[in-house]
């Protein structure tokens, strides 16, 4: 967490779409080490519903300008309006916008170049999948000025085991990016000078895959998690059968008979 003032609204994020339909959202108000005001919030939001439109999307990559990922949300702005109400509102705006994430029909990947702290470190654990240079940290840290890190909470403990989260909940301790590889909370650990790289090896292996599988596979595994295990096998069962009769599927699978490339990767 920060109390930095963030730069001008327009500049806060910035948003890119390539040809393969890879959208590219980077947070842009380093001098405030990315942190998610009430504007932030507005543009990220705003960026993942126009992804959401685009039926050409493939996948996203959030990552962020600085030295910071993200420290948080911007504490100079919350302290300005200490009323419930005013709470209630920027917490649940912010949990919509962490939602958005996992009900995207495409995959995202955090691009981590830095610090990723309370919210920030929200923002990471939300994110199907994330790449860090090694030099990040992550933490949960509110506790620190009195805040137990409650939203941060619920994609941390779905990332590692129970323990792990709450010993960084009670005592805002941060842990290395090797740390936070080994706990389930990224993906990758690399040099920031191969950072992009890394990224784009990830970014390539998704592409190479067709779109409806991802897109099926990625709301299976949010929606199964959550339920008992009975349930889930009904529904990934279901899933499975649905996605088996999709002509990618069934291409896919003749390819393979036949010993060849399917036609979705020519």
């Amino acid at each position: 967490m920060t109390d930095s003032k963030p730069t001008p609204a327009q500049d806060l994020l910035l948003h890119h779409r390539d040809a393969r339909g890879v959208h590219r959202l980077t947070l842009n108000s380093p001098a405030s080490f990315n942190t998610l005001s009430e504007a932030m919030l507005t543009a990220l939001q705003q960026a993942l519903d126009a992804v959401a439109k685009d039926e050409q999307a493939r996948l996203v990559v959030l990552g962020a300008a600085g030295k910071a990922f993200c420290a948080g949300h911007n504490l100079k702005e919350m302290r300005a309006q200490p009323d419930l109400a005013y709470y209630q509102q920027l917490f649940a705006q912010c949990s919509r916008m962490m939602l958005a994430i996992q009900k995207l029909p495409v995959p995202v990947i955090a691009r981590v170049q830095g610090l990723a702290t309370a919210a920030g470190c929200q923002l990471v654990a939300q994110c199907d999948l994330a790449v860090t240079v090694d030099s990040a940290t992550f933490g949960v840290n509110g506790i620190d000025v009195g805040l137990f890190c409650a939203t941060p909470s619920v994609p941390l403990v779905r990332n590692m085991h129970a323990k792990q989260a709450m010993e960084m909940l009670l005592t805002g301790d941060f842990i290395s990016a090797a740390e936070a590889q080994t706990r389930g909370l990224v993906n990758r650990v690399c040099p920031a000078s191969e950072l992009d790289a890394v990224v784009e090896d990830l970014v390539g292996a998704i592409l190479a895959k067709p779109r409806e599988a991802v897109r099926v596979g990625k709301a299976l595994f949010y929606q199964q998690r959550e339920m008992g295990i009975d349930s889930a096998y009904q529904l990934a069962g279901q899933t499975m059968a649905c996605n088996m009769v999709h002509e990618v599927a069934q291409e896919g699978v003749q390819a393979f008979i036949e010993k060849r490339t399917p036609s979705w990767r020519a």
